[in-house]
């Protein structure tokens, strides 16, 4: 069964740099499209940013564009999210989720989330 696994959410101030990760089983990591979004109290769920694998292209919302990288380790089955600059908004719970797919133009409304991770961006 598919699964996803997030973590390495934290405390960090503004301008601090975070790096999550999710660990992937029950798929082929390298044909397939890994997702984060992120969900703040009274803000819409916000899709953050989103790999291919299956040719490296790469999605980021404007709001994160420049500040954060999406990487993937298909050998280890590992998706990450390196966050720098973060900002006060930047404050959500993160999940890393797949369509099962390989298409980041595919929601994954229908497809498999992870348990979330909490970024708390504060001074």
């Amino acid at each position: 069964q598919v699964q996803l696994v997030d973590s390495g959410g934290g405390l960090v101030q503004p301008g601090g740099s975070l790096r999550l990760s999710c660990a992937t089983s029950g798929f082929t990591l390298d044909y397939a499209a890994i997702s984060w979004y992120r969900q703040a109290p009274g803000k819409e769920r916000e899709k953050v940013s989103c790999i291919s694998t299956r040719d490296g292209s790469t999605y980021y919302a404007e709001s994160v564009k420049g500040r954060f990288t999406i990487s993937a380790d298909n050998a280890k089955n590992m998706v990450y999210l390196q966050m720098n600059s973060l900002k006060l908004e930047d404050t959500a719970v993160y999940y890393c989720a797949t369509p099962r797919t390989s298409n980041c133009r595919d929601g994954a409304d229908f497809g498999s989330w992870g348990q979330g991770t909490q970024v708390t961006v504060s001074s």
